[in-house]
Parts: C-alpha cells; structure tokens; sequence
C-alpha cells in the first residue's frame, strides 16, 4: 500500500472513532462501569497513545511527546514501554480533560501525515506494517467503546439511547424461526485435513491479519455439522422457561458456581417488566425482546450450558473456521481455549505484547457483531474472553457430531 492510501485509510479510521463518540458528552465519556470497561475518553487517547509511542517516538525524528504523562496515563497493558495507570481506576482520571485528550488527536494526527507525506520508500516500508497494526487497533477499540459506553449507559435507571430509536417493530418469529432439528439444513463438515490460520502467501490472501491469526497450519477434522443459524432469542427463552438456569446438570462446575453466585437467571441487559413481557437494553435504548433475532450479551459458561440442554455442543474454532458459517450476527463462542497456533512467534519488541501474553485461562470466539467495523471481519480472525464475560456482543451456534464421510480431494 503507497502512503496516500495508507494516510487515507487512516484518517477514515480516526475520524470513524470520534463520529461514535460524537453522541457523548464530556460527562458521558468519564463512564467507566466496571473494571473490564474503560471509558470512552480513555478510548480516545490510547488509540492515540499507540501511534505516538510506536510510530513518531520511535521513527520520527525528532518527536517530543505531546505530554509525557500520557506514556502512562493512556498505557493499557505494555510493560515494555514502562507503568500503566490502574486499569479499574481509569474512570477516577478526570485530568487530562476531553479537550486536551482531543487536542492530543489531532495534533497526533498532523504528524502521521507529516511522517507519511516525507517519507522515503525505506521508511515507509518499516512505518507501514506498525500504521496498519494501529488501524486495526484502533477499529478493535471502535468495538469495545460501543460495548464499554453500553454498559455505562445501562446503569442508569432510564436507559438511555446512544443512538436514535427506531420505529420497526419485532419481526413475527412464528415466520421467520429456524428448526434446528432439521437435519438436512445442517452445514456438513468431512472428516478431513484443513488449513487453517492466515497465510500470507496463500493466492486468497485477504491482507492484514493479526499474529494469533498465524502461521497458517493444517488439523485433522472429524466428520461434525454446524447450525445453519446462531441460536435465537426464542430458543433462548425456551431454554429459560424449561428451568434451564435452574438444572446443574447443563452446566460446567465453574459455571455453575458463576451462575449462583451472580444470580445469573437471563442474558445481560435482559429484563422482565410488569406485565410479564422480556425487554431488554440496546444502543438505541429499551426494546420488547425480538424472538427472532440471535441471542447475545451471554457468557460461555451459558452457551455451553445451552448447547448440552440442546444436546448438541458448541464447535471447536477449527471447525468454525472450516466451515465459514452464514448468518453471523454476533461474536460465536467457541469450544477452544485461546492457545498460540504450531510455530506462533510474537512481533519482537513491547508491540509483540498485542496478544502472545494473553494466552491463557480464555476462551475463543468466531465471527463479528454489528459493533465490528466494516471490513474487519474475516474467516480467520480469533477473538478471545474469559468464560464469564457477557458485556461483548455474544451469542452461540450449536456442533454435534456425525457419521464419518472421508473429505474428498
């Protein structure tokens, strides 16, 4: 990519970050409702704090950091650089101000372009890999602010709306519910070899791709089929209404200890009015709960509880992967702990703390949300939680196994 693309992919990026966060107020932005949440001004300046740190401070000649108490104000989790500021406190971090933080934007962005607009094809061939990691970056915290500022909002008892209501109403579930038991609409998988992970060199390519998403690697697949659907909000409830929450034997011994001890009954957001009717809490405020859209905001220890009441499974991360299901709504939990793929080598330096380091105790997730910006989806993208976490945009597909085809070719 030449540097007139690469600043305009860049700049589309950046200005896409503060057009979501352009709904919120200054006061908005302090949220910070959990310690896995981070409020939306932190969002703002550690998006901003990864391209000066590791673009202009190290390749740009020069440089002097727009406030040196940034370094560790907005540092997330790289110990090579130095200090971090506590995570659970971000929300106490009134100073720097939503001004200075977006003045702090803007003058990072003016000196990408500078860097970019001057560059030899020697430099531009170092800084290009680093922008492109950061543009990503950047997009995976569009998502999270989405979710992190969701989870804010939901705390106040009137549920406000980040975005405007709509008028369309549930869509009638009794015409448009799929019947997972219907054997031939399952998506098939041979028994087989299948690569799997991104592989720079293969003809199909598709560009970036992160390191956990490397080297590309062949497993051997027993014969399974996948759901041609997420599961749905009405099969959720059905779920509900037959005790599901209440029966230990759906469930994985940390999982139920999780569930008792939260008091775990319904997907997160989800709430029972009055009148017996379940609403649950969206971006664009309080809704009847659609039965026909696919269920989200629920743990793994939830969708694997769900998958045995179904008698089914959740599918492995490969077989996801094999498969490239249709209809991806939400983030799929998988039946795959997150562990480095055969021959995983981090980036060398602090930036190979992205993701090697994570590697450990969390589960992996397949697909995309409706948070996730366009074109950063792809087959081979692996996302990755602990057990517990409920406020990303979740959902589930149900695997089971099946009679043994040997794969053809």
């Amino acid at each position: 990519m030449n540097a007139k693309d690469l600043l305009a992919q860049y700049q589309t990026t950046r200005a896409h970050t503060e057009a979501l966060a352009a709904p919120l107020s200054a006061e908005d932005q302090m949220i910070q409702s959990m310690p896995d949440a981070s409020p939306t001004k932190w969002h703002l300046g550690h998006t901003t704090w990864f391209f000066e740190t590791f673009i202009l401070c190290e390749h740009q000649p020069g440089h002097k950091e727009f406030d040196p108490a940034h370094r560790t104000l907005f540092n997330s989790y790289y110990n090579g650089i130095g200090e971090q500021y506590p995570r659970p406190k971000r929300g106490m971090m009134s100073r720097p101000p939503l001004q200075r933080v977006m003045e702090w934007r803007h003058h990072t962005d003016q000196a990408i372009e500078h860097l970019l607009t001057h560059a030899t094809e020697a430099q531009l061939a170092t800084i290009a890999p680093l922008l492109t990691l950061g543009i990503h970056h950047e997009q995976q915290h569009q998502e999270l602010l989405l979710t992190d500022i969701k989870h804010g909002l939901w705390q106040n008892p009137t549920w406000p709306a980040l975005f405007p209501a709509t008028d369309t109403p549930p869509r009638d579930a009794a015409d448009t519910t799929h019947n997972n038991d219907s054997a031939h609409h399952w998506q098939p998988l041979d028994e087989g070899d299948y690569t799997i992970g991104h592989d720079d060199h293969a003809p199909n390519a598709q560009g970036f791709a992160f390191d956990n998403e490397r080297p590309a690697h062949t497993v051997r697949l027993q014969a399974a089929e996948l759901a041609p659907h997420p599961v749905t909000n009405k099969e959720w409830q059905q779920f509900m209404d037959e005790g599901g929450y209440q029966d230990p034997l759906h469930w994985l011994s940390d999982g139920w200890a999780w569930r008792t001890r939260e008091g775990i009954e319904a997907p997160l957001y989800w709430r029972k009015t009055k009148e017996g009717h379940w609403h649950y809490f969206t971006l664009r405020g309080d809704k009847p709960v659609d039965p026909t859209e696919p269920v989200t905001h629920i743990s793994y220890y939830e969708a694997d509880a769900y998958a045995r009441w179904r008698g089914a499974r959740l599918p492995t991360e490969f077989e996801w992967e094999a498969t490239k299901p249709e209809n991806v709504a939400n983030w799929e939990w998988t039946a795959s702990a997150y562990a480095p793929y055969p021959g995983f080598h981090p980036a060398k330096g602090a930036v190979g703390e992205y993701n090697g380091k994570f590697m450990v105790n969390q589960m992996v997730l397949r697909g995309h949300s409706g948070a996730t910006p366009p074109g950063h989806a792809r087959p081979t993208y692996r996302n990755f939680f602990y057990p517990d976490a409920r406020w990303q945009f979740t959902g589930l597909r149900l695997a089971r196994n099946s009679t043994p085809t040997t794969r053809k070719g």
